[in-house]
């Protein structure tokens, strides 16, 4: 397997460290394994990509079948389109030549693990924000009890940290918006390690277990509950409240990243005759919102994504 640069418009690029390099990132990330693909190919920087948005029938189908000589009947689905304006996306780690060849460290390497951390982090808070921007906000109330609001702003402060009778309220809630679940069965959270543990703690007193064997297992999946799959995350800072940090749970249809260029790994092509060198990490992409239209209760009655929110 070769792992030759080659040089190409104005840096060097090699498509078996850039294929190492997305393998290596989609463990250390979160959000953006959740997203749905986009291929935007060809699509450049500032520029616009749009993608046709569903929602559900405006009628349901007769439970009470059809007559003999009934019609058809027929309905129409709200449609829209997302819309992402791609950015670029990167960084880079310079270093010299001698630094190179008399280090008894390979400071390549190093670089690149370094880097593949930084992508991992930078992409995980894009896809965050997207995941961030959901209109549908639930704040505990009691110790059982939460308030849901559909506006993009919490109703006020939590009084109570995230525990198993909130998470059985959201499951139903999930449920009864007809939030479609993420992998045919579960629907999904994430949240910091912190906000998950009193969760964990009462879950280890039921003696509830993590279900084996499914047929994908979530980076960072920590637990089952009420048809809710866990995963933890540290790449996105605590908000800093009083009372409990935020969580997110969701089902399919949540966000879609448009990838123009995916992850790739570049190097620099060497200057100062070959004194000056230097490695990178390169996207262009961007995340957006699925369900985030606030036109209408149609509208905001297909939002996928529940947080955890606090003003404080």
């Amino acid at each position: 397997m070769s792992q030759l640069w080659q040089a190409n418009n104005g840096y060097m690029g090699t498509p078996t460290l850039s294929e190492e390099l997305r393998n290596a990132v989609q463990p250390l990330q979160r959000f953006t394994q959740f997203a749905d693909v986009e291929e935007a190919i060809g699509t450049n920087k500032g520029e616009t990509y749009q993608w046709n948005v569903y929602g559900d029938t405006a009628e349901a189908g007769d439970v009470n079948g059809l007559n003999e000589n009934q019609k058809m009947p027929e309905t129409g689905f709200a449609t829209g389109q997302g819309s992402i304006t791609i950015k670029e996306f990167g960084n880079s780690v310079p270093y010299s030549g001698i630094y190179d060849n008399l280090s008894e460290h390979p400071v390549k390497a190093i670089i690149q693990k370094t880097l593949k951390n930084d992508a991992a982090k930078t992409m995980d808070k894009v896809a965050h924000a997207q995941f961030d921007a959901t209109l549908l906000r639930l704040t505990s109330t009691s110790a059982t009890a939460a308030t849901l609001t559909d506006t993009g702003t919490p109703s006020g402060a939590h009084t109570h940290v995230l525990s198993t009778d909130h998470v059985k309220l959201i499951a139903d809630t999930m449920q009864e918006r007809n939030i479609p679940t993420f992998d045919g069965e579960n629907y999904c959270s994430i949240m910091r390690p912190t906000t998950l543990r009193p969760i964990l703690d009462e879950l280890e007193a039921l003696h509830v277990n993590t279900p084996e064997g499914w047929a994908r297992v979530m980076n960072g999946e920590k637990g089952n509950y009420e048809g809710i799959r866990f995963a933890t995350q540290t790449n996105i800072a605590s908000e800093g409240w009083s009372v409990s940090d935020a969580a997110y749970f969701f089902g399919a249809d949540t966000v879609t990243e448009a990838v123009s260029v995916p992850l790739e790994m570049r190097g620099k092509i060497p200057d100062d005759y070959g004194r000056s060198k230097g490695i990178a990490w390169y996207a262009l992409c961007n995340f957006g919102i699925t369900h985030a239209d606030a036109t209408s209760a149609e509208t905001k009655s297909q939002a996928r994504i529940i947080k955890w929110d606090s003003t404080s």
